[in-house]
């Protein structure tokens, strides 16, 4: 009975890890946006719950000279 090993460098020990490590990245930023997204439409988030805008209104800069 002949038995096959496989060999594992280092180089393909952390492609393998790196893999891992981008699928599962992926699968947290995904889930994060899909549930986002779904208590968005079905009204489980409030506007006041979104982030503000970064817009700098014209009365703050003018203030902000000022000081």
């Amino acid at each position: 009975m002949t038995s096959f090993l496989l060999y594992f460098d280092a180089g393909l020990g952390a492609l393998i890890v790196q893999g891992i490590a981008a699928v599962v990245a992926g699968v947290v930023l995904f889930s994060k946006t899909a549930m986002f997204k779904i208590k968005l439409f079905l009204g489980l988030i409030k506007e006041s719950d979104l982030q503000d805008s970064i817009d700098i209104d014209e009365d703050e800069e003018e203030d902000r000279k000022l000081d």
